[in-house]
């Protein structure tokens, strides 16, 4: 009898703990949201707002550091009616990216149909691209600008059913969009990309495109291919784009990532064997990769873009800032190497 109660009482106490997990509630919370259009209409009345300009967030400097402002729905009103907008506007346009966890509700607006100059001067701020809007901001904030950036993209790119050519409508959360036509529901996505840090053993691999700022190298990435999993989709970019046949890999992490739309990046460290290790490079994908040394990563992580030019016009390697999965796993790298 005994036995039996304390199964009880265990099972209870982890349902109580659940059912008050703030973490637990926050995300009940939100999916209420996503599907109760009235709800989330009235939670947009006690949101905060990011603001965006045809998909660039807006920013504000604060002595040396960027913060990402988070408007009140008050504030957004006066914004509103001093661009001669009304508040049905801001309803109609705004997706949901989170909340706090307090349940205050956080959405993205993208003001792109606004004169610009007239927002910046009355907030006192600047749209700024996300690219360089990610790499100087805090960690939470870049992920939510993220987020918000690749919903809306999405709602912008899928205003038309693919079937019928009608117009699809978005529900009050942005968590979708439904052709009234034909019924059909359609919810963002985002693309599998592999990124794949390759090591001999004593040495990793990294590479740059002719689109990167010059200097910079990174892990190899590439698409998942339709029908392929996460093993054969690194085992084909690693051989497409260097020329290796990779022996093992083992998975590290993932990532959301915005470019070059809402991609998930699934982290990955792949090994090679050391007499296999010459690189034949795919011109049509790379630019350039090498071997690097360990002692030429650790410099390399120490190195900003703008220290990276020399005297001759020349540039040093530097490698993606910490913000960025390919960080992570170069530090991973060295760490394993250090250890």
């Amino acid at each position: 009898m005994a036995v039996i109660y304390q199964a009880v009482y265990r099972r209870a106490s982890s349902l109580i703990c659940r059912l008050h997990s703030t973490y637990v509630r926050k995300m009940r919370y939100l999916n209420e949201l996503k599907e109760d259009d009235s709800l989330c209409r009235q939670a947009q009345a006690s949101g905060t707002f990011y603001l965006f300009h045809n998909l660039f967030p807006f920013l504000q400097k604060v002595g040396q550091k960027y913060v990402v402002p988070q408007l009140s729905a008050a504030e957004m009103k006066r914004l509103m009616e001093k661009l001669k907008e009304t508040e049905q506007w801001t309803e109609e346009k705004s997706v949901l990216i989170g909340c706090s966890d307090k349940h205050v509700p956080h959405f993205a607006l993208d003001l792109g149909a606004l004169e610009k100059s007239v927002i910046e001067s009355e907030l006192k701020g600047s749209f700024t691209d996300l690219r360089k809007a990610l790499f100087v901001v805090d960690g939470k904030d870049s992920s939510l600008l993220a987020l918000a950036q690749s919903l809306l993209r999405w709602h912008d790119s899928h205003q038309y059913c693919s079937k019928t050519g009608q117009p699809t409508q978005k529900n009050a959360a942005g968590s979708k969009r439904v052709c009234l036509a034909s019924g059909i529901t359609y919810y963002p996505q985002m693309s599998p990309v592999v990124i794949t840090l390759v090591s001999d053993g004593s040495r990793c691999l990294l590479a740059r495109q002719p689109s990167f700022p010059q200097g910079m190298y990174t892990a190899l990435s590439g698409f998942c291919d339709m029908g392929e999993n996460v093993e054969e989709t690194v085992r084909r970019e690693v051989a497409e784009e260097v020329g290796l046949e990779i022996e093992s890999l083992w998975y590290s992490s993932s990532q959301h990532w915005p470019f070059p739309s809402s991609c998930l990046m699934i982290a990955c460290h792949a090994l090679v064997r050391a007499h296999q290790a010459e690189i034949n490079i795919n011109r049509l994908e790379l630019e350039e990769a090498h071997w690097f040394g360990l002692e030429e990563i650790m410099e390399g992580l120490k190195r900003e873009p703008r220290s990276s030019k020399q005297e001759d016009g020349s540039f040093l390697p530097w490698f993606p800032p910490k913000q960025a999965i390919a960080h992570q796993l170069i530090h991973e790298w060295v760490k394993q190497q250090t250890s």
